[in-house]
């Protein structure tokens, strides 16, 4: 089989794990909720609301019939909790075991990131212990009493750590206002509290790329991980997995050996061509910045941290994912005040793909994103190249 052809195989087998093959891959209402980060792994959470926040966006996506409240319930249900995989998200519970060898490697080494002063560190943990659930504005609020020897900055931060060493867990969330109970009162009484091994913390993350993507490489399963015994681990895991005939290696010329679960890459997917979806910059599939641009051949950088005279698309933009391919990008604000949607620039960067063919399903796509945002009217500013600009006026016109 040829690079071109194993690549594209690659793109469906990793879209239909990815739940974007099909519009209901994980069911509907909240369980579907649940069955998508049990079966992705995790969700990023991202504060920026410029449009709906990254971990909604991106449940959004999957989930036909998604609504925020949703995702808080079963934090409250403690069917999901939050903490860190390569950055903050929701995780199921049934993962919690995994998270603990990176709380007490905070827990017993001293950390520049959460460098909490004890005292007040305790003064927060007894507080919540005695009194029930707190949210950091409580202590704001505390902090503002006449005599008050600490602040909200030195208490937000002795609850962040606390947090990121489990003794804290977040019981409750609305919008991105976090609520803290002792860990003990959050975790249900089922679940599995025992530190995994290293090997079996490894196989742990390479079972769920796997799970999550259909195939995996070295590099994305260490990405943002440390510890040389974590990788030698992974290759350990990867090889007895090769063994056992459970993934098979295959390779592409310019990337690294690909580990694919045996047997999918003679799979028959069913691939609606026509089909478009609206990625948030944060969504699974395209946060690994490295393998969009193997895989799909698609090169993007979120540019809101770039200085506004080096930016090439945009502060916000949000890939647009025609079939299996990437055809370009758009920039785009939720005015909610004025209920107003703004593409503030779509950039079409794959011309063999005529516009005609997708356009009108784009179209569609962005008025459901709008109401998503809590917005009725969709505007349009720019187009790039220029010359498409007549056609996607008329269409959201139209439409």
């Amino acid at each position: 089989m040829k690079d071109i052809s194993i690549l594209k195989r690659l793109r469906s087998v990793t879209l239909d794990r990815q739940g974007l093959l099909q519009p209901s891959r994980f069911g509907q209402g909240k369980l579907a909720v649940q069955n998508a980060v049990e079966h992705l792994g995790y969700i990023q959470i991202d504060t920026l609301s410029i449009v709906e926040r990254a971990h909604h966006h991106t449940l959004w996506t999957r989930i036909p019939d998604y609504q925020p409240e949703y995702l808080d319930a079963l934090v409250t249900e403690r069917k999901v909790f939050e903490y860190w995989f390569h950055a903050a998200s929701y995780l199921p519970m049934k993962d919690f075991r995994y998270v603990l060898t990176q709380m007490l490697a905070v827990k017993h080494h001293p950390s520049h990131y959460y460098n909490a002063d004890p005292k007040i560190m305790k003064y927060v943990m007894d507080k919540i212990r005695a009194e029930g659930p707190k949210k950091s504005r409580d202590f704001e609020s505390e902090s503002k009493k006449a005599g008050s020897w600490w602040n909200w900055k030195p208490t937000k931060l002795a609850l962040e750590r606390l947090f990121m060493q489990g003794d804290l867990m977040i019981c409750e969330r609305h919008g991105m206002q976090k609520t803290y109970d002792v860990c003990e009162r959050v975790l249900p009484q089922n679940v599995d509290t025992t530190a995994p091994s290293p090997i079996e913390f490894a196989e742990y993350i390479v079972k769920t790329y796997l799970r999550a993507y259909g195939f995996t490489t070295f590099k994305q399963i260490i990405h943002l991980k440390t510890g040389a015994e974590l990788k030698k681990n992974v290759v350990d895991v990867l090889n007895a997995m090769l063994e056992q005939g459970v993934i098979e290696k295959i390779n592409v010329l310019g990337i690294p050996d690909i580990f694919v679960q045996s047997g999918l890459m003679d799979q028959t997917f069913n691939f609606s061509i026509s089909s478009v979806r609206l990625l948030s910059p944060f969504d699974n599939v395209i946060i690994h910045r490295e393998r969009a641009k193997q895989i799909f051949d698609f090169d993007f950088r979120l540019e809101c941290y770039t200085p506004k005279e080096k930016r090439h698309y945009g502060y916000f933009c949000l890939p647009i994912l025609f079939g299996d391919t990437f055809i370009g990008r758009v920039d785009c604000k939720a005015h909610r005040k004025e209920q107003r949607f703004e593409l503030i620039q779509i950039h079409i960067e794959n011309m063999e793909i005529e516009v005609e063919k997708w356009i009108a399903s784009f179209i569609v796509l962005v008025r459901q994103f709008a109401t998503f945002n809590g917005c009725q009217v969709v505007t349009l500013t720019k187009v790039s190249p220029l010359k498409f600009e007549k056609i996607f006026q008329q269409s959201i016109q139209a439409c």
